[in-house]
């Protein structure tokens, strides 16, 4: 396990879900827990400084130990408001770093959430991404450097713009699956 008390998780989870219904994607079950448990729970096995997830509602029963959750009270503001409150929440830590994830991403393993950390801490590099076929994305670790231009960020398309010509580490395409629909669960 890799000890990371200088970085921060931050997991997303405050989306609308439009495409899912009118349920909660991150309750709904997969493979007999709740969809946020997934990613949750593979975050909680590395020691970060903090492990912090965003949410639209009260979600702490569903987490593990130990995860503290921030409630986006206006989720129409786009993914870039979940990020700058997560980073909000963990801007005044002593911290170097946060990992950026999504909460609708449960086949992410902790081996690779390891290799980004790994990666990061070596030093050298102000982010790292993740890399699956050609395109850039999250999980992915900001450098403190990077917080303000986080906390900027308007819109739905999240942090894509800061990753563009970030270092990156590949991860299959099939281990990045976004749960967005109803079908989406009936996946094995």
């Amino acid at each position: 396990m890799i000890a990371c008390d200088r970085v921060t998780a931050v997991l997303l989870g405050a989306g609308y879900s439009r495409r899912f219904g009118p349920g909660d994607k991150l309750v709904h079950p997969l493979h007999g827990r709740p969809l946020v448990r997934h990613a949750a729970d593979r975050l909680a096995k590395i020691s970060f400084a903090a492990h912090i997830a965003v949410a639209r509602r009260p979600v702490a029963s569903l987490l593990p130990p130990p995860f503290e959750v921030v409630i986006n009270r206006e989720p129409e503001r786009g993914l870039s408001h979940s990020i700058a409150l997560g980073v909000a929440a963990l801007h005044s830590r002593d911290v170097d770093a946060c990992l950026i994830a999504l909460a609708d991403m449960p086949f992410v393993p902790t081996a690779h959430f390891e290799r980004l950390l790994a990666q990061f801490t070596k030093g050298g590099e102000d982010r790292i991404a993740t890399r699956s076929c050609k395109r850039v994305q999250v999980p992915a670790i900001f450098g403190r450097s990077h917080f303000d231009s986080l906390l900027a960020l308007t819109g739905d398309s999240g942090a894509r713009a800061l990753l563009r010509d970030a270092p990156s580490i590949p991860c299959e395409a099939a281990l990045l699956a976004d749960f967005d629909r109803p079908e989406d669960f009936l996946q094995d």
